[in-house]
């Protein structure tokens, strides 16, 4: 029996060919530091752990890629442990990456994403395959598609309580629950440094001590619970929408 959501990683070739879908989940995070408490790998976690309950909350095939691990992090270059490539980079190496999946008939992507600073280049990088590849790709980003205060009553923050939650849901052996109250002393309250609705900051080191923005203790597993298990309807939604869409795109118009 060939399962719903198949691990790229863990499956065989032979395995892949049985697959009767053109739908693929991409997880797309960063290696960057989030606090005392958390992981560098927080991002690429969270944005794995979404893509394989998604598939799962989806119920049909669907293939899962390997997890993109290093993003668009310079922001936080003054901890140690981050990893960050050019914008460039980046939509070049995850363009190719994912339009590598086209030939072999996954031609329906979607990027899961787990960390903000990919955002804008992982919409530009679907766009371009879009219009000039074989294949219809479109983002998402975990906590854009989720009503964190609905499910937890928090913002998003930067290691604080809604990405520590969903570690506590889906990886809590990665956490340092003794450094919880350092993580909290040592966060800030909000992202940047503002002025004119203009943020001054360019570095997450110029805002927050510690590279924490919430407060982690805020929330519990149950909270995590909750907001994976939100993210992963609304991606099996997604899937469902683009399992059905027409990926065509528009004829040139003539007066």
């Amino acid at each position: 029996m060939v399962p719903v959501g198949m691990d790229l990683t863990e499956a065989s070739w032979t395995d892949v060919a049985d697959l009767e879908t053109s739908l693929a989940l991409v997880p797309v995070g960063s290696t960057e530091q989030h606090g005392p408490h958390a992981p560098l790998g927080t991002d690429a976690m969270t944005a794995e752990a979404v893509a394989h309950a998604g598939a799962d909350a989806y119920g049909g095939q669907v293939a899962v890629a390997p997890t993109l691990p290093v993003g668009i992090s310079e922001e936080h270059r003054q901890f140690p442990g981050t990893m960050w490539v050019s914008e460039d980079t980046f939509r070049r190496y995850v363009r190719e990456a994912a339009t590598s999946l086209a030939p072999h008939g996954f031609d329906r992507l979607v990027f899961v994403n787990g960390h903000g600073g990919n955002s804008a280049a992982l919409r530009e990088v679907a766009g371009t395959i879009t219009r000039h590849e074989d294949a219809y790709a479109v983002p998402f980003t975990w906590f854009d598609a989720v009503d964190l205060e609905k499910h937890a009553n928090v913002r998003m923050g930067h290691a604080g309580p809604a990405e520590t939650a969903l570690l506590r849901a889906a990886r809590p052996e990665t956490l340092k629950e003794d450094r919880m109250e350092e993580a909290q002393s040592g966060a800030s309250d909000g992202w940047g440094e503002w002025s004119q609705r203009v943020n001054l900051a360019f570095d997450t080191a110029e805002f927050t001590e510690n590279g924490v923005v919430g407060d982690p203790t805020e929330t519990d597993t149950a909270d995590g619970e909750a907001l994976l298990a939100a993210a992963a309807d609304a991606l099996a939604a997604l899937l469902e929408t683009i399992a059905e869409r027409d990926p065509s795109r528009p004829p040139r118009k003539d007066t």
